[in-house]
């Protein structure tokens, strides 16, 4: 009898002591992988950031009509989604969204500024799925004046700054 609570009582430790030395080193290989997510997820966007900066295509006063002259432009931004897509596939990060963002001046009634912000980071997504980037990897939203890059935006030249979009890579 002695014996086989014996073998109960050490079978009763032995179970917990597996489950647990599992544990910590899962826990240990998210957490190292979500921190070089996070360091992946930096990297990009700041270099997306740069390059949406630089390329900026502007549109016909209060409309999401693309002026002419955009093309080399968008190229380029479209050449920087690739790239960042081979990177973050490298990093074997999955459901990533690409996520283009309208923003406006702070002219004019704020909830049309929304709509207006949030078509023209559509037309912007339009014109890079049609130049390859799958559209179920990006997405665009409106911000209309919320995040203004120059405040107050009281002159011509500041009023152009927030005129913008910007991409971004969400986790």
């Amino acid at each position: 009898m002695k014996m086989k609570a014996l073998c109960i009582a050490l079978s009763l430790l032995a179970v917990p002591a597996v489950s647990f030395a599992q544990s910590p080193f899962d826990q240990l290989k998210k957490s190292a992988g979500d921190a070089g997510k996070g360091a992946v997820e930096k990297r990009i966007n700041a270099k997306l950031m740069e390059d949406s900066r630089k390329n900026q295509c502007s549109f016909k006063s209060g409309t999401d009509v693309l002026e002419p002259g955009c093309d080399k432009k968008l190229k380029n931004l479209t050449n920087a989604l690739v790239e960042a897509k081979k990177q973050l596939d490298g990093a074997g990060v999955k459901n990533y969204k690409f996520e283009v963002s309208g923003h406006t001046d702070s002219s004019g009634d704020a909830a049309k500024n929304k709509a207006l912000s949030e078509k023209r980071a559509e037309v912007i997504v339009k014109e890079l799925v049609n130049r390859g980037i799958p559209r179920g990897e990006i997405i665009a939203v409106g911000r209309g004046s919320e995040q203004r890059v120059a405040n107050p935006d009281d002159t011509p030249a500041k009023k152009a700054k927030n005129r913008r979009y910007e991409i971004q890579v969400r986790l």
